[in-house]
C-alpha cells in the first residue's frame, strides 16, 4: 500500500508507474483505492462509476477498469456533504458526521472488493487517501492505516519534497501513528526530487538512522508528466513555444467543477492555448478574457455552481461573446446551465427546487435519483462530416428540448437513440452529455473547425496517455528499488501474524 504524508505527495502515480512496471514484466496486477474522495470519474463496463485515477491506474495495469478497484467513492456536493458510491452505484448524499457512523458499513464493502481481487490478481497495489497521521479521521478509517492493519498489508510512505519539509513530513508522520502501524511502514520514497542526488545523501542517511528504515528510491521531478490528475487541476501545462497556438479556449472554474480530466487533451495539445479561469484571477471590468471558444464544465452541484457563476457576472460575458460571434459549449452541467430552466423536485442536490439557467439553448432539465453511466460509442456529425466518436455519460438529469431548431449531432448508441449532443440554430453553441468528446483525434479535429482553427490530428490522447505511463515506468524503475520492495513486502506477507 503506498500512503501519502500529505495529500497530492504522488500516490496516484506512484500506483500507476508501479502497475506499468509490473504489466510490463507481464504480471496480473490491479490498482485498488478503499475509499477516493473525488469529482473526477470514470465509468466502468459494467455501468459502475469509480475515481478517474483508479481508471488510469487500470490503463497502467493493462486491464479493463473495475468497481472493485475503487468500492467507496465520495463525491462532494457542499463544504460538509457528499454524495456516497458504493460499488459503482450511488446510494445517497451524506453529511460529514452522518458518513462517519456509516464508515463500518463502507469497510465491509471494502474487504469484499479486496477479497475478490485477491482471487482473480497476482498483485494488488494499494493507494491510500490524504494522510495517514489525520488524528481526527483515525476512528473508523477505511482509507489508510485501518484498512492496512484490517488486511495486514505492507505500506510505503511518499512524500513531495518539491514542496519543501520532506524529513520533517516522513518523521512527523510515524510520530503520530501507532506502534503496530510504525512497523508496518517498510519504507520512504520522495517524490519530485530536483537537483544534484549527492547533496540529498546525507538527509538520505539521516532519515535512515533516525527511523531505521530504508529509503526505497528517489524519483525526479518529471516535466510534462501528462497523466490525468486525481482530483486537483494540474496547471504544469505543456507548451512547446515553437508551435504557435490556433486557436483560445478559456474553461471558468466553479466550485463544484467535476470531470475536469475532459479537457487534458485540450491542454496538452500543442496547437491550443486553454486556460482555466478561476474566480480568484478574474476583473471587474473583464470578468472572463477574450477568447474563441468557452467550454463550460460538467458540476457536482449545477444549481449552486450556476449561481455562483451569475454572481461573477460570467453570464453577462457569454452573451458578449457569443455577440461577437464566439463559440461555447457546455458538458454535461455545463449543457444543462445553457437552458432554460432546471428542475429538482425532490432536492437531489440542494433544497432549491427551480433555477433559471442561461436561456441560451431551449432546453428544460429535471433531475432525479436514477444516474445516467454508460460508455458509449456513436458518430458525431459536424460541418457536414461523420466522424466516429466515444466517451461516457455520468448525470443525474433528464434533458428535453423546448424547441424544434435544435439539431442533434451526437445520438446515443442505437438501443436508446437519445440525443447526447445539440447544435443550437446559429451554429455557435454545442450542447453535450457526452464526457471524453475531445479523446479522439478526428472528432478533436472536427471540434475545434467548428470552433474556429484546423488542428492537428497526430496527438492520439491513449498513444499520449500510454506514452506518460510508460515514462513513469521507466522512472520506477530506474529510481526505486524495485528487487527490496517485492523482497520487503514478501517477508511482509509471509510474516507470522
Amino acid at each position: 500500500m503506498v500512503q501519502g504524508t500529505t495529500s497530492d505527495a504522488g500516490k496516484s502515480t506512484l500506483v500507476a508507474g508501479i502497475c506499468r512496471y509490473l504489466a510490463r514484466k507481464e504480471v496480473k496486477v490491479a490498482p485498488f483505492k478503499p475509499q477516493n474522495m473525488a469529482l473526477n470519474s470514470a465509468v466502468t463496463k459494467d455501468g459502475g462509476e469509480i475515481g478517474r485515477a483508479q481508471a488510469v491506474q487500470a490503463h497502467a495495469a493493462n486491464i479493463e477498469p473495475e468497481v472493485d478497484f475503487n468500492p467507496i467513492l465520495l463525491k462532494p456536493c457542499s463544504d460538509t456533504g457528499a454524495q456516497v458510491i458504493v460499488h459503482g452505484k450511488a446510494l445517497t448524499s451524506m453529511q460529514a458526521n452522518a458518513y462517519h457512523d456509516y464508515k463500518k458499513v463502507a469497510m465491509q464493502a471494502v474487504l469484499d472488493s479486496h477479497q475478490r481481487l485477491q482471487q482473480k490478481f497476482d498483485y494488488i497495489v494499494v493507494e491510500g487517501a490524504g494522510s495517514p497521521a489525520e488524528i481526527n479521521l483515525r476512528k473508523g478509517d477505511i482509507a489508510n492505516m485501518g484498512f492496512a492493519e484490517q488486511v495486514d498489508c505492507p505500506v510505503i510512505l511518499i512524500a513531495d519534497i518539491d514542496r519543501g519539509g520532506v524529513f520533517a513530513h516522513f518523521v512527523g508522520t510515524l510520530e503520530l501513528l501507532s506502534a503496530t502501524e510504525q512497523q508496518r511502514v517498510i519504507g520512504f520514497v520522495i517524490n519530485r526530487f530536483r537537483g544534484d542526488i549527492k547533496l540529498l545523501e546525507s538527509g538520505l542517511d539521516w532519515l535512515e538512522q533516525k527511523t531505521g528504515k530504508p529509503v526505497l528510491g528517489v524519483l525526479p521531478y518529471l516535466h510534462g508528466l501528462s497523466i490525468a490528475a486525481e482530483d486537483a487541476v494540474d496547471n504544469d501545462q505543456q507548451d512547446d513555444k515553437s508551435i504557435s497556438k490556433k486557436l483560445n479556449v478559456i474553461v471558468p472554474v466553479y466550485p463544484r467543477m467535476s470531470n475536469h480530466s475532459d479537457f487534458d487533451t485540450l491542454r496538452w495539445h500543442p496547437e491550443i492555448d486553454l486556460q482555466f479561469i478561476y474566480p480568484k484571477d478574474i476583473n471587474s471590468d473583464q470578468p472572463l478574457p477574450s477568447a474563441d471558444l468557452i467550454i463550460l464544465p460538467g458540476s457536482k452541484n449545477i444549481q449552486a455552481d450556476l449561481a455562483f457563476f451569475k454572481s461573477l457576472g460570467w453570464h453577462k460575458c457569454i452573451n458578449k461573446h457569443l455577440r461577437y460571434g464566439g463559440k461555447v459549449i457546455g458538458i454535461c452541467a455545463g449543457l444543462q446551465m445553457l437552458g432554460e430552466h432546471i428542475f429538482d423536485p425532490d432536492n437531489i442536490e440542494s433544497e432549491i427546487t427551480q433555477s433559471k439557467g442561461l436561456g441560451l439553448m431551449p432546453l428544460s432539465t429535471t433531475l432525479s435519483q436514477q444516474k445516467t453511466l454508460t460508455n458509449v460509442k456513436t458518430k458525431l456529425r459536424l460541418n457536414n462530416l461523420t466522424t466516429a466518436v466515444s466517451g461516457y455519460e455520468i448525470h443525474a438529469g433528464i434533458s428535453t428540448p423546448q424547441a424544434s431548431n435544435l439539431t442533434t449531432i451526437i445520438t446515443g448508441e442505437q438501443k436508446s437513440g437519445s440525443a447526447l449532443a445539440y447544435e443550437s440554430a446559429d451554429q455557435q453553441i454545442i450542447a453535450t452529455y457526452l464526457h471524453g468528446l475531445f479523446d479522439q483525434a478526428e472528432a478533436l479535429q472536427q471540434v475545434m473547425l467548428w470552433a474556429g482553427a484546423k488542428v492537428s490530428g497526430q496527438y492520439s490522447f491513449i498513444e499520449q496517455q500510454n506514452a506518460a505511463l510508460d515514462k513513469l515506468a521507466d522512472s520506477v524503475s530506474s529510481n526505486l528499488n524495485m528487487p527490496l520492495i517485492n523482497t520487503l513486502a514478501k517477508n511482509w506477507n509471509n510474516h507470522d501474524t
